[in-house]
């Protein structure tokens, strides 16, 4: 299956009226706040309302076949924005012109915002900056957008994505209007896979459940073979404590260059995701040495892909270490 579009490529959204009335009364209000905080689960679409706010605040023609603030792609905003070559708009992101995602949002991008909303709107009603997302904005590039917000431009409006709000700055967060995008939930989630992804509905509801109900993250997961990785780390986890070392072997070997760190990163999420379902269904037996074990893996397992790519540990190494804290853990348990 093909990678999602990119969400300035995507017009129709679903469920999240609620967001988009909001802000269309804020601007038809002439009360509209100069920075936007969209927060919610990763893949719920905070990125694609994103753009299609930035498409109205740069007057974009409305298109009520593509909901509250659809926009007509064929209009010339929707055309630039696409192409990213409007000129009243500014984006953020990880990702580099040749589609590598860097691990942070660098200051040198961040401290751009000033000059560009020093400028007044060229073409457009407004000048809009996105950051996609807030999260992957390192220590020095947070404070400069911090001071962008400190001294509020005219004519000007910051959209901020955020997954994990909780880890901004406090002082990003107060100097924002906060716009909550919830999950859609599990079964609203897997029709939108069935449909998109053409997956029977068995795979696409385990796909739903791995995202917590968050459609484009249940879409991102099928085409990055979250299926057969979550097949994989339930097969490690029955065969617990013995395991197959050749199998070991092989997957071990498979880490490696950029496609091999998009599989370490899955496979931990995956086996961490069935830890932590394990160590629920434990809980609801009582305190035991079993639980406090396998909730100690969990922690590491969530922590140490993060870990990896922040000091450049060998991936191989890292899932050896776990593979030991797994053994250790069903031994606890036998």
């Amino acid at each position: 299956m093909d990678a999602p579009p990119h969400p300035r490529d995507v017009y129709g959204l679903e469920g999240l009226g609620d967001a988009e009335a909001s802000f269309l009364d804020a601007l038809a209000r002439g009360r509209l706040h100069h920075a936007w905080l969209l927060v919610g689960p990763e893949g719920v679409g905070k990125a694609t309302l994103a753009y299609r706010m930035a498409r109205r605040l740069l007057g974009a023609r409305p298109d009520p076949a593509h909901g509250l603030l659809g926009a007509a792609p064929s209009d010339v905003v929707s055309r630039q924005v696409a192409a990213r070559s409007h000129p009243d708009l500014m984006v953020l992101e990880r990702a580099t012109d040749d589609g590598k995602a860097r691990k942070s949002i660098p200051v040198d991008e961040a401290r751009r915002l000033p000059e560009f909303f020093a400028n007044s709107p060229a073409v457009s009603p407004y000048r809009v900056a996105i950051i996609d997302a807030a999260d992957d904005l390192n220590v020095n590039a947070a404070n400069a957008v911090l001071k962008t917000l400190e001294e509020p431009p005219s004519r000007g409006v910051i959209l901020l994505v955020s997954h994990a709000p909780g880890k901004l700055l406090p002082t990003i967060r107060s100097r924002c209007r906060r716009l909550v995008v919830p999950a859609p939930g599990v079964e609203a989630a897997t029709s939108m896979v069935e449909q998109r992804a053409g997956l029977d509905h068995r795979d696409a509801e385990r796909l739903a459940r791995m995202a917590h109900g968050a459609p484009g993250r249940a879409l991102q997961l099928a085409s990055s073979g979250a299926l057969a990785m979550d097949d994989a780390a339930s097969e490690i986890l029955r065969g617990l404590p013995a395991i197959d070392e050749a199998a070991l072997l092989a997957m071990a070997d498979t880490f490696r260059g950029g496609e091999g760190a998009a599989r370490f990163e899955l496979l931990f999420e995956r086996l961490a995701d069935q830890v932590h379902a394990m160590t629920t269904r434990l809980a609801t037996t009582g305190s035991s040495p079993a639980l406090d074990r396998w909730a100690s893996v969990w922690g590491r397992l969530s922590r140490w892909p993060g870990e990896a790519e922040a000091i450049n540990l060998d991936r191989a190494d890292v899932f050896w270490s776990a593979i030991s804290d797994l053994r250790a853990a069903a031994r606890t348990a036998m």
